[in-house]
């Protein structure tokens, strides 16, 4: 079966094009130009990215891994096995990835060494809140951000708390808005509903809704988004207004007296939603 040739988005110096996964995973794939490798981030299915790179006739340059989770992780090992263990891979500090072979333990600007000299410079993120150990990459101006935040919506708190998952969600908000988010998951539509029934006067939500239904009548990814779209469509970046204290308390029976308190309450709606 072939692979699902989505379209390439192009940045200074790479595109970028997403492999299709299980049922809604996007393992995105970065190429520097002139180049015949390619890197892959989070590739929990190894056959599907191996399946891409024979039809594109590329190699791996490298790998880079947001967080934990299988369906982020689970294809890194037969990946070294087929194309060696030369192949660097990339993330958190985390005893249950044993396959992480240069750890990334703090925030700061780093050259990412792959195969036969390709780098990648990249800014790194701690961003805890859906799991403690994630992290996310910006290369360029692009956003790799695995689970932390979604198109109007954001992952879910398995063992971060709300002020974790608050101050992460933050450092996205302040990027600059020009910023393309690559998210891990195809969960635009689902978000949107969610986020048109916490503001329902956000005009904005319900035109995106709109031209994100089209994008997936013809299968085509709701993404990348921005930072800009995301501050106007995402509720789980608006918890410092106020205007969600109404909605949030009438829904929850408690006080949504804080930016912290409207996040954890605004997850705990989505949990069940």
């Amino acid at each position: 079966m072939s692979v699902i040739d989505f379209p390439t988005t192009h940045h200074q110096g790479f595109s970028v094009f997403p492999i299709a996964a299980f049922n809604d995973n996007y393992i995105w794939c970065i190429q520097t130009d002139g180049s015949q490798r390619g890197w892959v981030i989070d590739p929990g299915d190894a056959a599907a990215v191996i399946e891409c790179f024979q039809q594109r006739q590329l190699l791996l340059a490298g790998i880079l891994i947001t967080h934990h989770h299988r369906d982020h992780t689970g294809g890194i090992a037969d990946l070294l096995q087929h194309y060696g263990d030369a192949v660097p891979v990339y993330g958190p500090l985390n005893p249950s990835i044993p396959e992480i072979n240069h750890t990334l333990i703090s925030e700061t600007e780093l050259r990412l060494k792959g195969v036969d000299g390709e780098v990648l410079h990249a800014g790194i993120f701690c961003v805890p809140g859906h799991t403690l150990d994630h992290i996310a990459y910006l290369i360029g101006n692009a956003l790799f951000c695995g689970d932390a935040l979604f198109s109007a919506g954001c992952g879910r708190l398995f063992e971060g708390t709300p002020l974790q998952l608050y101050q992460s969600l933050t450092k996205f908000a302040r990027l600059p808005e020009s910023t393309l988010v690559y998210p891990a998951h195809e969960y635009t539509l689902s978000n949107l509903k969610f986020a048109r029934t916490v503001e329902p006067d956000n005009q904005a939500i319900v035109d995106y809704m709109r031209e994100a239904t089209h994008l997936r009548q013809q299968q085509l990814p709701t993404l990348p988004s921005s930072i800009k779209r995301e501050l106007v469509i995402n509720p789980f970046l608006h918890c410092t207004d106020e205007r969600l204290t109404t909605i949030l308390s009438q829904h929850s029976q408690q006080i949504a007296d804080s930016a912290v308190t409207r996040l954890k309450l605004l997850r705990q709606w989505k949990d069940n939603f």
